[in-house]
């Protein structure tokens, strides 16, 4: 039994192809998954950033939301960036019509609330948990925590905004580590699935 861990991207829509790179490189076997089935076949999950509202509807379309609930309440060690984040909280503050939340995290998100695309930025982010100095984050019409519950471990913040949050198995960042080369936030989740695997 290879100590590999089987890593998928949920590759509905967004940046997939740059989480496949981040976690071959942290040392976990990574792979698209689309269908109920190949949810199944994997020991932790990445809900990269994309668009939440878009995702949202295409997991219901693809019959994947029921299933990747399943198995975040199950126990699945699940990674969510922007618009994963937004995806794994318990509730957002304005959602779109029709959007729902996979859940996971006990915490209120608001939607891009550093700005639109043309805000974009890059910021130097310490998060607790990660050697080695801050993660270089990259925002991109990111949302931030509004509040979180009890469960909920606030382990970094910029500018005053809770910008990464642990529960339990469930890790959600709101800037893209992806896109940096930088891959100790990858490292961090390969972690937290070997320790549940």
């Amino acid at each position: 039994m290879s100590d590999t861990p089987v890593i998928g991207v949920l590759a509905l829509q967004g940046d997939v192809r740059e989480h496949l790179i981040a976690l071959a490189s942290a040392d976990a076997q990574a792979r698209p998954v689309r269908r109920p089935e190949e949810l199944a076949e994997v020991d932790g999950l990445v809900i990269p950033g994309g668009e939440s509202t878009t995702m949202s509807k295409l997991a219901v379309l693809f019959g994947m939301m029921e299933p990747l609930r399943e198995r975040v309440r199950a126990g699945l060690p699940v990674y969510g960036t922007c618009a994963g984040m937004i995806l794994l909280a318990e509730k957002i503050l304005d959602p779109r019509s029709g959007q729902e939340t996979v859940g996971g995290i006990d915490m209120i998100v608001r939607r891009n609330a550093f700005g639109r695309q043309n805000e974009s930025f890059e910021a130097a982010v310490e998060v607790d948990g990660i050697d080695g100095g801050p993660v270089e984050g990259v925002f991109i019409r990111a949302p931030w925590v509004e509040s979180v519950g009890a469960e909920a471990e606030v382990i970094a913040e910029h500018g005053g905004h809770i910008v990464a949050v642990r529960q339990r198995n469930v890790l959600a960042t709101s800037f893209h580590p992806e896109l940096t080369g930088d891959h100790r936030v990858h490292a961090l989740f390969v972690e937290m699935v070997r320790a549940v695997k």
